[in-house]
This record gives structure tokens, C-alpha cells and sequence, in this order.
């Protein structure tokens, strides 16, 4: 099937090489030539596991690159929308970047089309579509309007796109429904998994993919409520780390026996310094806008929000409780993207703790695998950037993990205390035992788990350096 994706940023990227991996014929638009002429030089701007072997192998092939929409909306049967939707500071989505591409399609048509939001957009936003496209000369009778959210995590971007949980597709009419059960035919059945050379199956995936069909306003809830439920979840178990810390009680030992009930699961309950990235703050804003819009109170979104802000600022206490002053520390800070496997930064935990003690008047070396180009353009002060963990830990006065990437979670311990100028570790994402870190002496300080009583006070890590 020959299929167009409008945006070639996260989403419309990752769909586009994933759809011609699946067999589609795909025309990517974007209205930025020097993203364009980077994609066609073969260049990847994201980083994203497998990402790069799919434009390479499809990219002149299945898969092609294209300034313009008219052209890619009359070559097309189905027309993927995956432009951007930025909160506004009413915590609204934008979705004038979705109103300019509905109305340039509608002036565009050529006979029937499917058009297919993939922004995460608020309910109503197909009707709203329809509409425009109508007002912008498209007869009803030419096009449907689909809704089809996307679940994908930044650095599993691909397998979730290839082994997803479900698909939901929200259709209000059964000629756009048969369309996108043939776009997803090779997931649905089984068939793409058995093709030579296909994108390795994760563990625990689902083959075939189950698709759920829903009306096109219950397709653009579910995403919503989706992402806000995870975010309940981070904020809920980094509430009761919280309690945790004040009653000498381990947060691990505390989500393992909450998470092996059945009923809520072990995923999303790793307490830290909270969420971040592009999705979960903007959809949970958007929901509580929503619920306003509705005439619906939902206090428990505010909730969400408040305690990972709060999560951050605790994890500042905890840095300054170990090192009692800030002002004129060194810090080496490992991870600088929202999470690990991503060259991401937006909403990232990361860089607002770094601002926060750059305030203080620290100096900070930071290392990051992926995000440090990233981090460059929005972190203004005290910050030079080290060629790997340990470079950053020369001399430093703490490490500081805000990141949690799987090398992290390797380091050679006893190397990193003879650089370090005092053995303090302060862990915002758990990624080391307290068994562990003291058996190489270093003092170490987690989220939601007893602190061990040298990891308290500066007198005592000057003590264990000695």
C-alpha cells in the first residue's frame, strides 16, 4: 500500500521506516530542507536502537523523502499526521500545525483518502479535522478522518512500533476501518516476524499483534488516559518512597511486592527522581485540560504533577545533605537525557536538577552516551562535558546518577572511588545495591531506601577517604 507520514520528527520518522519495513511503500514530508537533505544524505537524527539499519535499508527503495504534500497526498491511500503538538501554557495542545495539514490536504485530494492522526491529540480533534478539511473545499464523501495513537518509548521506539501491545484504531466509518486493518495486516497476522532479516522479537511480545477497534473519540482518550495512568503510577511509587525514607523501610523491596500482583504490575514502579521526556508532562497537562473543557474536575492530575516536581527538589535536599554546602562543588553528573537509550532532553529531570545546582554556584562534568550535543544548546553556566564516566569523575565531589543508563549501571566501582575526591554516590535512579556500594566504600545515597550513616554527613566521607 502506498502510504504518506507527514513530519519526519519522533513519531512520523520511526512509522516511516517501520511501515516500509512492514512492506508499505512510504512518503515521508517535512517542510524543513535541511532535515530533508540530512535524511536523504543518510544521516539519522535521532537516536533510536535499529532506527538507523531501517532508513538504510529502505531509503531510496520503500522509503522516500519529500518536501511536498500535494505530491505524497495523491500518490497516497492513506495519509499518516505526525506533526507536532507543543503544550501551550495553558497546558492546551497546539494544534495549529494539525489544522495547516488538514486544510492543505483537503486542497490536495484526488479521489478517496484515508487521513490518520498520529499526534497525540485531545477527543474531538478528528471532528475538528473533518471540519477544517471541509471548510478547505474536500466533500465529505472523499475522505474519513482516523484515529490512531501511538504508544512508542523513546529507545525501543522501533520493536514497540513492530511488537506493540495493541494497536487501537479509532474509525467511524468501515471503508477507513478495512483500510488500516491492510496497513497493519503484517503485525496483525504474524507475518511480518517470519520474514528473513526482520527487527529481532523483544522478549515477551505479543505475535500477532492484537487490534482494537474503537470509535475515533475513544481512540483519542485511551492515549491520554494511557500515558497519564503511567504517570500515576511514577508519581505514586516516588510518593511512597517518600514514606520509605522516613521510616527505614526499602522502596525495592517495597514495588517488588506491590508489583507482583497480577492486578498492577511491576512496570512503572522504579522510584527516582520522576518522569520527564515529551510525552508524559504535555498529556497529562492536556488531560486536565480536557477534564476542564468537559466540566470535569480531576484533581488527581494536578496530583501527578505536583509530586514529580517534588520528586526533583528531594533529590536536591539529598545532594545537599551530602555535601552540607554547594556553592563552589565540583559534580560529575552521568546522564543528561529524560532516561536511558534516548539522546532526548525535553522535560528531562536531568537538566533541571543541573540548572538548580548551577544556581548554587557548582561546576558540573557531565557525560552522557547520546544527549550531550543536545544538552549543549540549553545548559547555561559551569558545565564542561567529559569524554566518559570516568573522565567526569576526576576529582569530583560526588557522582551524581540522573540517568539511567544500562552503562551506568556497570561502572567499575573501585575505579571510579580512587577518582572521585570524596567516595559519594547519589543515585536518582537505584541503579546499584546498597550491599554493593559499600563493599567498595563508597557512601552512597539512593532514592526511597535507608542511607547508610557515613552517606549523611561530609565529616564522614572525608573520614573514609582518608
Amino acid at each position: 500500500m502506498k502510504i504518506a507520514v507527514v513530519g519526519s520528527g519522533y513519531v512520523g520518522l520511526v512509522a516511516s521506516a517501520c511501515f516500509a519495513e512492514i512492506g508499505h511503500e512510504v512518503i515521508c514530508v517535512d517542510n524543513d530542507p535541511e532535515k530533508l537533505a540530512a535524511l536523504n544524505r543518510g544521516e539519522t537524527p535521532i537516536h533510536e536502537q535499529y532506527l538507523p539499519e531501517l532508513l538504510a535499508r529502505h531509503r531510496g527503495h520503500r522509503l522516500s523523502f519529500s518536501p511536498s504534500l500535494p505530491d505524497a497526498v495523491r500518490a497516497s491511500s492513506v495519509i499518516f499526521v505526525a506533526v507536532g503538538t507543543p503544550p501551550l501554557e495553558s497546558g492546551d495542545a497546539d494544534l495549529s500545525y494539525v489544522e495547516t495539514v488538514a486544510h492543505d490536504i483537503a486542497q490536495s485530494l484526488n479521489g478517496y483518502k484515508v487521513v490518520v492522526e498520529k499526534s497525540t491529540v485531545p477527543v474531538y480533534t478528528n471532528e475538528w479535522i473533518r471540519r477544517v478539511m471541509q471548510l478547505g473545499g474536500a466533500e465529505a464523501s472523499e475522505f474519513d478522518v482516523v484515529s490512531n495513537p501511538e504508544f512508542l518509548r523513546e529507545g525501543t521506539a522501533v520493536t514497540d512500533f513492530l511488537y506493540p501491545d495493541r494497536i487501537v484504531v479509532g474509525a467511524d466509518s468501515e471503508r477507513a476501518a478495512k483500510l488500516l486493518r491492510d496497513v497493519y495486516a503484517p503485525l496483525t497476522k504474524g507475518t511480518y516476524c517470519a520474514t528473513a532479516g526482520c527487527i529481532p522479537e523483544p522478549s515477551g511480545a505479543q505475535v500477532p499483534v492484537r487490534l482494537i477497534m474503537t470509535s475515533a473519540k475513544s481512540a483519542e482518550l485511551i492515549k491520554h488516559a494511557s500515558n497519564a495512568f503511567l504517570a500515576l503510577k511514577i508519581s505514586f511509587i516516588n510518593a511512597v518512597a517518600n514514606i520509605c525514607e522516613a521510616v527505614d523501610a526499602d522502596i525495592e523491596e517495597v514495588a517488588l511486592g506491590i508489583g507482583t500482583d497480577s492486578r498492577i504490575g511491576r512496570r512503572f514502579l522504579r522510584a527516582g527522581i520522576g518522569y520527564g521526556g515529551s510525552c508524559f508532562p504535555k498529556d497529562v497537562a492536556a488531560f486536565r485540560s480536557v477534564a476542564r473543557e468537559c466540566g470535569y474536575d480531576f484533581p488527581l492530575l494536578d496530583e501527578i504533577v505536583r509530586v514529580n516536581d517534588e520528586q526533583r527538589k528531594n533529590f536536591l535536599r539529598k545532594v545537599r545533605a551530602a555535601l552540607w554546602t554547594l556553592r563552589g562543588k565540583r559534580l560529575a553528573v552521568l546522564g543528561l537525557a529524560y532516561k536511558g537509550g534516548t539522546d532526548d532532553i525535553r522535560e528531562s529531570p536531568a537538566i533541571e536538577i543541573i540548572s538548580s545546582l548551577l544556581n548554587e554556584q557548582c561546576s558540573i562534568v557531565a557525560f552522557d552516551p547520546a544527549a550531550m550535543e543536545r544538552a549543549k544548546q540549553v545548559l547555561i553556566g559551569d558545565v564542561t562535558y567529559a569524554e566518559d564516566a570516568y573522565q567526569a569523575a576526576v576529582g569530583a565531589d560526588a557522582l551524581l546518577i540522573l540517568s539511567d543508563w544500562e552503562e551506568f549501571a556497570a561502572l567499575d566501582l573501585a575505579r571510579m572511588k580512587g577518582l572521585l575526591r570524596y567516595p559519594i554516590v547519589i543515585d536518582g535512579r537505584n541503579l546499584y545495591s546498597q550491599k554493593t556500594m559499600q563493599e567498595h566504600g563508597l557512601l552512597y545515597v539512593s532514592v526511597g531506601r535507608p542511607a547508610g550513616e557515613l552517606a549523611t554527613s561530609p565529616a564522614a566521607a572525608l573520614k573514609a577517604r582518608s
